[in-house]
């Protein structure tokens, strides 16, 4: 291949892993089907190909939705079974940002919700909402018509809506104080401080640190709390099961607040949080190591504020 067919993949492959991403909600599988869009790319008649960024992105888009038909076919995938991999603020994996709907389709939250759409109804929700395709576009790129297109993304968007529940976008100041406020409840152990700062209708789901085998899904603010403040608790179990007492810091996780374990450099655990009106709507606990991995290396490169807890230890 030419230095010059590489340079014009080169040219797209950062919009193709934020869209890969998008469908599949994994950073590695992400990066797999770029790479195989990229042997495509090498072994087509280039000569061929009017507009490579449109051959591309149905390349990606279609090698994304075999992955997803084919984990749906083995039900690893299942609603309520799965977290998407959760990405630190600056990964150029999260895309554009530019809009309110482009930075939603990103959310944790909403990658969450998308498991619930068929295959076609998430490539086309992600086609529209976060790269503003023209259905025109969707339509080849998916090989459907227009009018398809346009009823896909229209159930999508119900779909997803009607999940949601909650208000307009909080701004990251008064986000990152509500986590903070949140986080000193939680290590005060007082859960009447804890349900204060919830939603009525907030959710709550964990990995159980990938050993459980499945999602622990908690609601009602009570459940919550007390999930919460058994989960920020420290024991001598959890501190060798994280491998030693961890910092407690405060980041950008897909947009989104996010609290960070770190130890030597590392993070071994992460909650994400959605704000609304000066409330926790909804808590996202990752702490399984296969999950973290690229957040881990975004970390290495970051430079994060001073952490708002030195140090994890079993109280006395």
């Amino acid at each position: 291949m030419d230095s010059a067919a590489i340079d014009r993949f080169e040219a797209s492959r950062g919009r193709l892993a934020s869209l890969a991403y998008r469908l599949l909600g994994s950073a590695a599988d992400a990066e797999d089907a770029v790479q195989d869009t990229f042997l495509r790319w090498q072994a087509a008649d280039r000569e061929q190909i009017v507009v490579p960024e449109a051959w591309l992105t149905k390349v990606v888009t279609h090698l994304c939705l075999d992955r997803l038909r084919s984990a749906q076919a083995r039900h690893e995938r299942a609603a309520g079974a799965w977290l998407p991999e959760p990405l630190l603020e600056g990964d150029p994996m999260l895309g554009p940002a530019d809009s309110f709907e482009q930075r939603e389709s990103v959310s944790l939250a909403v990658l969450t919700l998308m498991e619930r759409l068929s295959p076609v109804e998430r490539a086309v929700y992600v086609l529209r909402e976060a790269f503003s395709y023209s259905h025109a576009e969707i339509a080849g790129i998916l090989d459907i018509s227009e009018s398809a297109s346009q009823q896909h993304v229209h159930r999508a968007r119900i779909r997803v809506a009607a999940e949601r529940r909650r208000g307009g976008e909080a701004a990251p100041a008064s986000a990152r104080r509500v986590v903070e406020e949140f986080l000193a409840a939680a290590m005060s152990g007082r859960t009447d401080r804890l349900v204060a700062l919830l939603t009525e209708d907030v959710t709550a789901l964990s990995d159980g640190y990938g050993l459980a085998g499945r999602l622990l899904r908690y609601e009602t603010r009570e459940r919550v709390a007390s999930y919460v403040r058994a989960g920020f608790k420290p024991t001598p179990a959890k501190l060798r099961l994280a491998g030693g007492s961890p910092a407690m810091h405060i980041a950008l996780v897909n947009g989104s607040p996010a609290v960070l374990a770190v130890i030597n450099d590392r993070v071994v655990g992460a909650v994400a949080f959605e704000v609304t009106d000066g409330k926790i709507a909804s808590l996202r606990g990752i702490a399984a190591a296969d999950r973290l991995a690229r957040l881990n290396e975004g970390w290495r490169q970051y430079e994060p504020d001073a952490p708002v807890i030195e140090g994890w230890w079993p109280r006395r």
